[in-house]
């Protein structure tokens, strides 16, 4: 990770320094002391390993030692600062800077209300299943648009065409192409009709597409 130091002097003042102060604040931002513990014991074990290394007396058998303990210590770190400190809303950004982490801004980005409607083809790839692909009419792959977070469908199973969108009575969303739809097996041979729409992750939502329908296979 970039925000981890390259240079492995700076890399183990950087990797004390995050348990120092972990260690200093546990309780006030609700850590996990076996995590904790786990890293300071591998911490100890790279710092002793590190300043062996320095010395005339060291081997071949220290020096891979070495790079093995300190690859596991950064993915544990890796990890620790992912899942207990980057979105730790017991923190705030001064332990952050203290800690030498990245600070990200929790603001999302305003976009506005998609103008677009999804361009979608159906499939039957297995019974009871249809399987809903989808893009921006001209775009070159399946997906979702850029700053769109997905794809909102909403469906029903009718003997005749809905005449109005709430007729569409039941809800599904897909963040990836395809979105399917799974069926009862009393369902096969039964019309679902069905409209789609992007959204943003601030809930912005674009233009219903036309009302289609696919058979149940």
């Amino acid at each position: 990770m970039s925000y981890i130091p390259t240079k492995e002097a700076d890399f183990v003042e950087w990797s004390e320094n995050l348990i120092t102060v972990s260690t200093a604040n546990k309780t006030l931002w609700n850590l996990p002391e076996d995590k904790l513990a786990a890293l300071s014991a591998l911490h100890n074990e790279v710092k002793a390993l590190h300043a062996k290394c320095q010395t005339v007396t060291y081997t071949k058998l220290d020096m891979q030692e070495k790079k093995e303990k300190k690859k596991e210590l950064v993915h544990l770190e890796e990890v620790f600062v992912r899942n207990n400190l980057q979105n730790n809303d017991a923190m705030n950004d001064s332990g952050r800077r203290n800690l030498r982490i990245p600070i990200y801004d929790k603001t999302p980005t305003a976009h506005p209300a998609p103008e677009s409607i999804p361009y979608i083809e159906i499939e039957t790839p297995h019974p009871r299943t249809l399987r809903i692909k989808f893009r921006d009419e001209h775009a070159p792959r399946w997906g979702k648009p850029a700053h769109v977070h997905g794809l909102e469908c909403l469906w029903n199973i009718r003997d005749t065409p809905p005449e109005k969108m709430k007729d569409l009575l039941h809800s599904s969303f897909a963040t990836r192409s395809p979105l399917e739809l799974v069926f009862e097996e009393d369902e096969r041979g039964k019309k679902v009709y069905l409209a789609v729409r992007w959204e943003t992750g601030a809930v912005q939502k674009g233009l219903w597409s036309d009302i289609v329908f696919a058979i149940i296979p």
